[in-house]
C-alpha cells in the first residue's frame, strides 16, 4: 500500500515458478524515477516482505507506464489489459 499511494507504483503478482518472481507494475505520476529504479524497488519489497519468496533467485517485471500514456490507466479501469511498455529482470543475492 506505501507504494501505491505514497510512491505513484501499483504491483500485482502474476506468478512464482523455479524460484522466480513474475511482477506486473504500473508507474504512475507521482513516481520521479526511472524505470529500472521501479522493477528493482517493487522487486525487493515483493522478496523481503513475503517469507515464501526468501529463497526467490531473480524476478521479471513488466512495466505499464501510465505517466507516459495517461489512456492505458482508463483501460485498466474498463479491464482491458494494455500492452507493457518495458520488461525488466531483476537477480537477487
Amino acid at each position: 500500500m506505501f507504494f501505491r499511494v505514497g510512491k505513484g507504483l501499483s504491483s500485482k503478482l502474476i506468478k512464482y515458478e523455479h524460484g522466480i518472481i513474475y511482477l506486473e507494475i504500473e508507474i504512475r505520476k507521482k513516481w520521479n524515477k526511472s524505470i529500472d529504479a521501479a522493477a528493482y524497488a517493487i522487486s525487493q519489497s515483493w522478496k523481503k516482505e513475503h517469507e515464501e519468496f526468501e529463497d526467490a533467485i531473480a524476478s521479471k517485471v513488466y512495466i505499464i507506464d501510465s505517466r507516459q500514456y495517461n489512456y492505458k490507466r482508463t483501460l485498466m479501469h474498463l479491464g482491458i489489459k494494455p500492452g507493457y511498455d518495458a520488461y525488466k529482470g531483476v537477480f537477487f543475492k
